[in-house]
């Protein structure tokens, strides 16, 4: 026997419909490339969507073309987020600090049939136009009196493709799997992989991430979302902010100065701030360098590599900010964890909170989390096993798009294989120790980049940490820790290894340190652990 319940839809189109019924009036603040502060509502991104949907129905396209967008976080990049999944076509957001190799690959790939892009891609996207001959068109995300010449075909501004359309429009009833978003992985091996979120996931995924144990969210709070609309969604901010009508404040491109994201927050008081660490790395610097405190921050949320110990404990102690670590993938819409307090760590120590919220976190409901060993076999959540990290649940990839099961990421029961290495506690707090790829395994034990990497930011004259496994003569592995010192830091080799005594394992404590000017990363800020190994191919460790 069924309930007796209404099958209706979960669709993007109902949190627009939603937001503008009952947020309507909401801030929306954009640094664009055409105006340092633009002001509009929850009500004018609505509005103009539904006239990008009546223009974008006049453009001939069928349902699930994919139409992409090269751009920075503003109110524009919002109204394509609800304009293009809401009318039933596939938003394809690029990350455009990706290799113009990738970019190509992606473009085509996809079969994106018109490009949006902000005014400063333009020039990239004319260097690779004989690479991408299948699209159609581009939209300049500008107004008339910013439009550039430029050789892009059928280039059109996009405040002129939308003056005249009318604001009425009916949003189509789709069925709830009908894909909404097509983002692909940035890999540091092979090509990228993409990712094609439907409207039912998506909706989930927002649902959750509202949660008071996730990212506690309401109207009463004041968004800036550093991580960009480009790298998985933001995370899902752009409909869970509009669920709850939290104001918006997106930092255009200026999401890696540390000045201009001060500034922000304090001018518009922002109390909850997203990124991922490098970006609150450069935040941080520029507080301390200028002597300044951040007021209206209350907490942020990290996300897209592990946070270190020191980073954590600098916003608590010197700006009173909690840092919430989370952890996900793109192919997992992306949020899997999230590091709330659970009941009874009011009564832990200062030092055991730090610790723990070093951690990625706690399993949000609606992703399932496993680890097994070698064999498949699923592992105790003991806090000391290690194993093989896998997830599944509604807004989990089955599958990427046209590879049709040659990934050879799920299993026959149906997890997806994360890659990552974790153990998780007997409170269900998860740990990443390494990426599969990434583990060390010395004397046939693993050891954690991960936790070595930490250990290391947590001393004042390192800037950036790295930790690669090198070939060893005895023990087939040991640790290399390769640093960045911090401006105006110096730190001898020895004084390195040494700070490491009584943090970790001594087995654990790297054979030598290796000094860089800077660490290679990928287009969303991770360390390209890969292009270290390349780097340090010919190194041997001291006798």
């Amino acid at each position: 026997m069924q309930g007796l319940m209404m099958d209706t839809p979960l669709l993007i189109s109902s949190i627009a419909k939603h937001a503008e019924m009952f947020h309507g009036d909401r801030e929306i603040v954009s640094v664009t490339m055409d105006n340092p502060r633009h002001r509009c509502t929850v009500s004018d991104v609505t509005t103009r969507a539904r006239k990008l949907a009546n223009a974008l129905d006049k453009l001939g396209l069928d349902q699930g073309d994919r139409v992409a967008t090269i751009a920075w976080n503003d109110y524009r990049h919002l109204e394509i987020y609800y304009g293009v999944s809401g009318a039933g076509y596939v938003c394809h957001t690029i990350n455009p600090r990706l290799f113009p190799e990738q970019l190509v690959f992606i473009i085509n790939h996809a079969e994106d049939r018109w490009i949006f892009t902000d005014l400063m891609f333009v020039p990239l996207l004319e260097k690779l136009l004989p690479q991408i001959p299948n699209v159609e068109g581009f939209v300049v995300m500008t107004d008339e009196a910013h439009m550039p010449e430029t050789a892009l075909p059928n280039a059109v501004c996009y405040e002129t493709l939308i003056a005249n359309e009318s604001s009425d429009y009916t949003w189509p009833d789709l069925d709830e799997r009908t894909a909404s978003a097509l983002c692909y992985t940035s890999g540091t091996t092979g090509d990228p992989k993409g990712v094609l979120y439907d409207h039912r996931s998506t909706v989930l995924h927002a649902y959750a991430s509202v949660a008071p144990d996730v990212m506690n969210l309401s109207s009463s709070d004041c968004l800036l979302p550093v991580v960009p609309l480009f790298h998985v969604n933001a995370w899902g901010i752009p409909y869970s902010a509009l669920i709850t009508g939290a104001k918006l404040v997106f930092p255009g491109p200026k999401m890696g100065d540390g000045e201009a994201l001060y500034e922000l927050i304090e001018s518009e008081e922002v109390n909850l701030a997203l990124g991922v660490p490098t970006v609150w790395l450069g935040l941080l610097q520029y507080c301390e360098q200028a002597g300044k405190i951040l007021n209206s921050l209350d907490r942020t949320v990290i996300g897209g590599a592990a946070v270190p110990r020191a980073m954590i404990e600098q916003f608590k102690k010197v700006h009173d900010v909690r840092a919430v670590q989370g952890w996900g993938m793109t192919e997992m819409s992306p949020l899997g964890t999230a590091n709330s307090p659970k009941f009874g760590s009011e009564s832990m120590s200062e030092d055991e909170q730090l610790d723990l919220a070093t951690k990625a976190g706690r399993g949000i409901f609606g992703c399932e989390l496993r680890i097994v060993d070698d064999e498949g076999t699923e592992l105790p959540w003991d806090g000391v096993a290690y194993g093989a990290l896998q997830v599944r649940g509604p807004w989990i990839c089955s599958d990427y798009y046209k590879l049709e099961g040659s990934a050879g990421t799920h299993t026959e029961d149906g997890w997806f294989d994360t890659g990552d290495v974790a153990t998780i506690d007997p409170r269900g707090y998860m740990a990443i120790t390494d990426r599969t790829k990434d583990v060390i395994k010395s004397g046939g034990e693993w050891i954690s980049s991960i936790e070595l990497e930490n250990t290391a930011m947590g001393h004042p004259a390192v800037a950036q940490a790295a930790v690669i496994g090198v070939s060893h003569p005895k023990w087939t592995e040991r640790p290399l820790l390769i640093v960045v010192k911090a401006e105006g830091q110096d730190i001898e080799k020895e004084e390195m290894l040494a700070y490491f005594d009584g943090k970790v394992a001594t087995w654990w404590i790297p054979n030598d340190v290796a000094f860089v000017d800077e660490l290679p990363h990928t287009a969303t800020g991770k360390v390209k652990k890969i292009e270290l190994r390349k780097q340090f191919a010919d190194y041997a460790f001291p006798d």
